[in-house]
Formats: C-alpha cells, sequence, structure tokens
C-alpha cells in the first residue's frame, strides 16, 4: 500500500471563532472536524465519492468495499493506494474480476453526502434492503448488561477527535466484559462503522459476532446494514434506533440496543444473548 501525503490530515482543523460568554466576546481559534471529499475508485473506475474525515481512509475503503457488496474476503483486493490532496483525497482499489464485474453492474451515483448509506440509488425499486451477511451471527454469544454499561462509559476516553472538536462520530469494537479494544471516528456514522469494519477485513477479525460493536449516535438501517454485512451479533446504540434498523436486527438475528444510559438500555432485538450473572 502506498499513500502521498503532501499535507498532513489529523482529523481536524483549527478555524478562528468569536466566542461568548454572557456579556464578554473574545476571538479565539477552535478546532472542528475534517470533512472532504474522497473518490473511491476500483480498477480505475470511479464509484463514489463520499464526505468523509480523512484519516485511516485504507480501513473506509476496505469497509466500504465490503458493506457494499464489491468485495466479500481481503483477499478479493489486490492493491490499495491512496492520494492524498490538500482538500480532497482518492482511494484506488484493484480488486478481483468477478467483484469488479458485479460492482459494475450496480455501481450509484454517490456524490458529496457524509456517508449516507442509500444515496445514490436512482429508485425505490433498486434499492436492496437486505444485505448478503459473510456469515450469521452466533447465538451463543453471551454478555452481561454490565458489558454494555462499561462500554458505554469508557468509549468518551477513547475518542481523541471528539474531545477535541465535539462533532465527531464513533464506531467501537469491544469485548464481552465492555473493554473498549477499538475505535475509529468519522463525521459521518456510516464512515466510522465502514472504517472499523475494513480494519477487522484487514486483520483477520471478519466476522465480528464475537464481540460488541458500539455506535456513539442512533441505529438507522443504513448502519443496521453495514453490520449484517461484517456478521456483527450485537450492536449498541447511544442513541435510538429507526423501525427499519429493528425490523433488520430481527429478520437476521442480530442483538440490538438503544437508548444506552449508563445501566439503563433498551433491547430490541435479540435480547436472549443479555443475561445476568448466574448467582
Amino acid at each position: 500500500m502506498h499513500c502521498d501525503l503532501p499535507v498532513e490530515h489529523t482529523g481536524s482543523a483549527p478555524r478562528p471563532v468569536v466566542r461568548h460568554r454572557r456579556k464578554q466576546s473574545e476571538n479565539l481559534t477552535d478546532h472542528v472536524i475534517e470533512e472532504f471529499p474522497v473518490a473511491l475508485v476500483f480498477n480505475g473506475i470511479s464509484h463514489a465519492v463520499m464526505m468523509t474525515t480523512p484519516v485511516d481512509l485504507e480501513d473506509f475503503a476496505l469497509g466500504f468495499a465490503l458493506t457494499e457488496g464489491i468485495v466479500q474476503k481481503a483477499s478479493d483486493v489486490f492493491e490499495l493506494e491512496v492520494i492524498m490532496h490538500a482538500d480532497s483525497a482518492e482511494v484506488h482499489l484493484t480488486v478481483a474480476q468477478q467483484a469488479f464485474l458485479e460492482m459494475k453492474g450496480k455501481r450509484r451515483a454517490l456524490a458529496g453526502r457524509t456517508g449516507c448509506g442509500v444515496c445514490g440509488i436512482e429508485s425505490i425499486e433498486l434499492l436492496d434492503l437486505y444485505p448478503e451477511p459473510i456469515r450469521a451471527p452466533a447465538i451463543r454469544v453471551e454478555i452481561a448488561p454490565s458489558a454494555i454499561e462499561r462500554a458505554v462509559q469508557t468509549l468518551p476516553a477513547r475518542q481523541a477527535l471528539m474531545r477535541e472538536t465535539g462533532g465527531v462520530h464513533a464506531a467501537a469494537w469491544c469485548n464481552r466484559e465492555g473493554g473498549v479494544e477499538m475505535v475509529f471516528e468519522d463525521v459521518g456514522r456510516h464512515n466510522a462503522l465502514d472504517k472499523l469494519i475494513g480494519w477487522a477485513l484487514m486483520n483477520g477479525k471478519l466476522p465480528l459476532d464475537e464481540h460488541i460493536v458500539l455506535f456513539s449516535g442512533r441505529a438507522s438501517y443504513e448502519l443496521l446494514q453495514k453490520a449484517i454485512s461484517a456478521g456483527i451479533a450485537i450492536a449498541c446504540a447511544v442513541s435510538a434506533p429507526s423501525s427499519l434498523a429493528v425490523d433488520l436486527a430481527r429478520e437476521f438475528g442480530v442483538t440490538l440496543a438503544g437508548f444506552l444510559r449508563g445501566p439503563r438500555f433498551n433491547v430490541y432485538a435479540g435480547a436472549e444473548r443479555i443475561v445476568f450473572a448466574k448467582p
């Protein structure tokens, strides 16, 4: 893999701000989350232009390729090159010929969106609401409610960009005890999950059916679609789920929890995986 970095991007950028406090104001420098277009190019053909935070772009491209159904495994990707510019980036992937042919048949006009999972679909008839999972999640996985509580409490300390900018989403991979093992951040919630999935794909950790995946925001259809594609068994969202997210979780056997508030949360699907410790 090759990465040409003429400009360093850390995920945040300084901007002047006038801060008002009561009857006083002062000129300061604030840090905001970086957001700019990233073109995903497969075998020389631009498939999508996404608005994303320009860090972990290799992981993002791999996760996007998997959750879009362009590749099924890491060996389907032969080469990956990231080309950074001052205000944009390109990720060039060379993928297996069969994957490339299938991609051309379902190419969508994604441009200028911050990680939407269905943007670019030209008609409702072309929208495939049911993803192809790489493997059905294991029913045998069980966690205690305290593991979810611990994961939620631990996540903020692992969100460096959130602390710096206050405007970023996160997707975290947590162990069965609720320990946060890996976190990816992005201006788009779907991009953050793609980065996590791409990292897992590259490191041979798919399917993610033995751990908890935690979303910093709400659980929408697009997030559940990506989660199912990666074999995620337990998905937890700090905020609310949507109706279609709940329906997808029930259809594909995913445990879906939402409204995480310390020891309190709701389980919308797959409640059999969340069990109290036996006395």
